[in-house]
């Protein structure tokens, strides 16, 4: 549930609390949905959605329900975050893709989540949930792990807090979560084991901008196990090649800390 508007809250953070009600699982809202995950009156939320609608924020349908409109999917990709390294790590994702023709991820931590920046399909029936633009958690996915093992303590610690279970072999202990976080930061790369979606595991290895890990690419297999080697070295050279060419501002470096 996103946060409650304080009361007296300016303008732009209802504007903000009504925007942030929509999110992965809640991508289409009638207004009273939105005015109770804001924490807003009915009458405010009208107002606020109004303006967005107007403005070309959201998009009112048909059956009278609202979903993000196209302006700000074109404002998200105005973020150096997002072009400056799309740009950037794509040949090297699109080498890895016809190498292995696995599902490659691209992703970046958002707070307590992980944000996927770019994905190409594979052409293995592996049942895969990303979606560019879309969040998972850190604790079940590869390119979460990656991330996850070099966050702040107090991201970490919000993660162990809330190890909710997707599948029965997602990690819901935290001693054997923190076990493998040390691991990670040991030998560099992250795996899962149909953590996130039956059938699906994947790889991963962090990438490093300087001494800051900024990203994560990943590859979801159907099983690693013979191939694990390989994938590593494989992510592994382009990981590097990607954090040396990358350029994140100081703003964008571990969002959400």
């Amino acid at each position: 549930m996103p946060g409650r508007a304080a009361p007296g809250a300016s303008l732009v953070a209802r504007t903000l609390e009504v925007l942030g009600a929509f999110d992965d699982t809640h991508r289409r809202l009638t207004l009273s949905a939105i005015a109770e995950r804001a924490g807003l009156s009915p009458a405010t939320t009208h107002r606020i959605v109004r303006e967005l609608v107007a403005g070309g924020a959201l998009v009112r349908t048909a059956d009278r329900s609202y979903v993000i409109g196209r302006r700000l999917w074109a404002l998200g990709l105005l973020s150096p975050t997002q072009t400056g390294l799309r740009d950037v790590a794509s040949p090297y994702l699109q080498d890895i893709h016809a190498a292995t023709r696995a599902t490659v991820h691209l992703a970046v931590r958002d707070r307590a989540e992980v944000l996927y920046l770019d994905r190409i399909s594979g052409q293995t029936s592996v049942p895969v949930v990303s979606r560019v633009g879309g969040r998972l958690p850190l604790h079940c996915t590869g390119v979460g792990k990656a991330v996850l093992a070099y966050a702040p303590d107090e991201v970490v610690k919000q993660v162990m807090h809330h190890l909710t279970p997707h599948t029965p072999y997602t990690i819901t202990s935290p001693g054997m979560l923190a076990r493998q976080l040390t691991r990670i930061r040991a030998e560099g790369w992250a795996t899962t084991q149909e953590e996130m979606t039956l059938g699906a595991c994947s790889v991963a290895v962090p990438v490093w901008n300087g001494e800051e890990v900024v990203a994560s690419i990943g590859v979801v297999v159907p099983d690693f196990r013979r191939e694990k080697a390989r994938l590593v070295a494989a992510l592994t050279v382009a990981a590097r090649a990607i954090g040396r060419a990358v350029s994140v501002p100081p703003t964008q470096r571990g969002s959400g800390a």
